[in-house]
């Protein structure tokens, strides 16, 4: 059980000055025994209660020569390891047994770091839960950087923590201070820190590439080192508490534009630490002259991934199917993806754009790409069309498949019921649809009569087809007459004809 500094002060005055034994301490501050004889030992006071040999008191000697040499191994290790030699204790009593004699290490005392104007920013990551946008469950994180000298915050958030939002949330803060520090302090973050072994670092070659851009430092902290990147993190706490913490927002955007405010206000008229006559704003305004200038070109920071378009026109990107021209189907693509633009790549070539969605499993679709396959291929048009109906009827899937069964042409019949669907809606053809297969008649003209019998009981006019039919259409195709002088000039043959015989 993790206890406070002020009650464990409490159980050893209590023992001490009032005279308090165990259990009484115990019952009225509402810790186990354990725990308070624990807390006695601990303070350098003798074991309370008298002395009495313990179940443990042969295997002490072993114990403690392994914590030596293992201050970490876990209780649970040590218990299996005495079993084999011959303890019969119980777990739980061993467990209280070890925290009185495991080995605890030196209290360590920091130095508070300063740093100069302009030299060093921190960067980490935030997890504020999860956003559901339609279909998806995206996590929420903020992304903060902190400026060391003056404790300016930078704060945007984003729907995951990938390498391309990272950059992002980079680039937001040299934009928003018009420059950058010369170094950036950076943690065992994934998108930072490919891997680590003791003060050997590799960086993610996309970071070094940025760093080389921008022309600053990607410095690591030092493992369970958070003196020298507090002063994010407190931020991060400051950002919980300050901005967060009960506030309304509807979107991502509605979000970030509020965070954006804060960050100018609120956050920027907080007292600096390092005087009390100043603000952070201030600070900031005697920092910006010793940033790092921007350079003339903004880094890309747009995702990049390769996609292999399968038999269908789309392809496959964050969880969502993007379409594409039918001719590039079974072919090896690129998707360049910003926060809100995703274009698709043949070689250099851009085929398709899109405005990107963070949604799940919706399928975005051009109509050109959609009519060009049509047009290419006709039986995709009953696909189609089937596809079309009952996405906007689903009642019409059952009766499509009993039509089926029965022998029916389903291209005939889904034309029908995309003709009904446009006069009357997909309400009124949902309950009419229903209405077939309740009386087991899976025919369009069931439908249709279902259709006319509820709109003549509400007494509405018949509907009027917004589209005239095709062969309609046909009759006012202009019709180019032919020249009536080549039949002369058969006429005229004929007669030579005629004349030679004669």
């Amino acid at each position: 059980m993790t206890i406070t500094n002020e009650l464990e002060a409490h159980i050893v005055r209590l023992y001490h000055v009032e005279k308090w034994r165990c259990g009484t301490i115990a019952r009225q501050l509402h810790v186990h025994r354990d725990t308070v004889r624990r807390v006695l030992a601990q303070a350098g006071l003798p074991r309370p209660g008298p002395e009495r040999r313990s179940m443990i008191d042969p295997y002490l000697p072993f114990i403690l020569q392994t914590l030596e040499k293992f201050p970490t191994l876990t209780a649970s290790r040590l218990h299996a390891m005495v079993r084999e030699r011959g303890y019969a204790g119980a777990p739980s009593q061993f467990r209280h047994q070890i925290a009185l004699h495991r080995p605890r290490p030196p209290a360590e005392a920091f130095l508070r770091l300063r740093t100069l104007a302009g030299e060093q920013g921190q960067v980490d990551w935030g997890h504020f839960g999860h956003l559901q946008i339609g279909r998806a469950r995206r996590p929420l994180m903020a992304f903060v950087m902190v400026l060391s000298y003056s404790r300016a915050i930078y704060l945007r958030f984003f729907l995951d923590a990938r390498m391309e939002n990272f950059l992002r949330g980079h680039v937001g803060a040299f934009d928003s201070w018009d420059g950058l520090p010369r170094v950036l302090l950076y943690d065992n973050l994934k998108s930072a820190v490919l891997e680590r072994q003791g003060d050997a670092i590799r960086f993610h070659p996309t970071l070094l590439a940025f760093a080389a851009h921008y022309r600053f430092e990607p410095r690591p902290v030092a493992v369970a080192r958070g003196n020298e990147k507090g002063r994010v993190e407190r931020a991060i706490r400051y950002v919980r508490d300050a901005f967060f913490a009960a506030r309304p927002f509807n979107d991502l955007a509605d979000l970030n534009a509020q965070a954006e405010h804060w960050c100018r206000e609120q956050a920027a008229d907080r007292r600096w630490p390092e005087d009390d006559g100043m603000r952070v704003r201030d600070a900031l305004a005697s920092e910006r002259p010793r940033l790092l200038r921007l350079p003339a070109n903004p880094y890309v920071t747009e995702e990049v991934v390769t996609v292999k378009a399968g038999k269908t026109p789309y392809v496959r990107f964050d969880l969502n199917d993007y379409s594409i021209p039918h001719t590039h189907v079974r072919c090896v693509l690129t998707v360049r993806a910003g926060p809100h633009l995703g274009r698709v790549f043949d070689g250099a070539a851009v085929i398709a754009s899109h405005t990107r969605t963070h949604d799940a499993k919706v399928q975005i679709e051009q109509h050109e790409h959609i009519d060009a396959l049509v047009a290419h291929k006709r039986q995709a048009r009953q696909h189609r069309g089937v596809n079309s109906l009952t996405r906007a009827v689903p009642a019409c899937a059952e009766l499509l498949v009993q039509a089926a069964e029965r022998g029916a042409n389903i291209g005939s019949l889904s034309a029908s019921l995309l003709r009904l669907l446009d006069r009357y809606g997909a309400a009124e053809l949902e309950l009419a649809v229903r209405e077939a297969l309740t009386a087991g008649v899976p025919h369009p003209n069931a439908v249709r009569l279902a259709l006319e019998r509820r709109r003549g009981a509400r007494g509405h006019p018949p509907p009027v087809a917004l589209v005239l039919p095709e062969h309609v259409r046909r009759k006012d195709t202009p019709v180019r007459p032919h020249r009536l002088d080549s039949y002369d000039q058969l006429n005229q043959g004929a007669y030579d004809d005629e004349q030679e015989q004669s």
